[in-house]
């Protein structure tokens, strides 16, 4: 999340694996405000490369009725203006909707919340009209039962998750680039910057976080949605998480 232009990462953690996450996040300049729980390790998971990649995702820990009890103290503490990522899948010990728990929890307090997941953990918070959704083209069509290729196959559906509640739509395409449907109307297309692709481990969190920095540092969609991109690519044709000299440089080739 992001608190007064300072990013935070807010969650749980258990066991050693736990520690080593925070002391990573540290590491990264980002603010970490992890609750510990008892039970189990922050999970551990595993990418394979080679012609294509797998990953393996371990067993998270258990989460408990009094944990989340905290997660929704600390979230009480967010404001106006504050911005609120929720990504990624839910530990099976979670209810399959606490992202609309969430949301529901926060209406009306001014909180520009972004959601990037799947399927039915997205749908469930549409009609809290989050302010951005980042879905690729694949979880796309798998919300609405098709297979979706092109940027014109994409546009109509991702018109549809505006209609369904969502405030803004940010598309990730990988190799067929991105796209993007503003609460004003705009559609925005962007082909995918020329490179090799590395490593797609972490491009779409990373397109999320360069979105977020390009529209806080103009306070416009269109350069948003150009740091959102440059971001992702960045990260997808580095071994790493791409650094922000990387972003800025592929931000000119395009």
């Amino acid at each position: 999340m992001l608190i007064n232009d300072k990013s935070v990462a807010l969650g749980f953690m258990a066991g050693f694996t736990g520690d080593d996450i925070a002391e990573l996040m540290k590491g990264f300049g980002c603010g970490v405000d992890l609750i510990r729980v008892e039970e189990g390790f922050s999970r551990i998971n595993v990418k394979l490369k080679s012609g294509e990649e797998t990953e393996i995702n371990g067993q998270g820990p258990i989460i408990t009725a009094e944990d989340i009890g905290k997660l929704y103290e600390k979230l009480d503490g967010l404001a106006a203006e504050d911005i609120l990522v929720i990504s990624g899948s839910v530990p099976g010990s979670l209810p399959r909707d606490v992202y609309e728990r969430i949301m529901q929890r926060l209406e009306g307090k001014g909180i520009r919340i972004v959601v990037d997941a799947e399927k039915d953990l997205l749908v469930g918070t549409l009609r809290c009209r989050p302010w951005l959704v980042k879905p690729n083209e694949r979880e796309l069509g798998d919300i609405y039962g098709v297979t979706l290729r092109t940027q014109d196959e994409v546009i109509p559906y991702a018109k549809k998750l505006q209609e369904d509640g969502a405030r803004n739509v940010l598309i990730s395409m990988a190799g067929e680039g991105a796209v993007f449907i503003s609460e004003n109307g705009d559609v925005l297309r962007s082909p995918a910057p020329e490179g090799t692709l590395v490593n797609s481990v972490g491009a779409g969190d990373s397109m999320v976080a360069g979105f977020i920095s390009g529209y806080l540092e103009t306070g416009g969609y269109r350069e948003a949605f150009r740091m959102g991109i440059a971001a992702g690519s960045a990260s997808a044709f580095s071994p790493d998480l791409a650094t922000r000299p990387e972003v800025e440089a592929l931000l000119q080739t395009f």
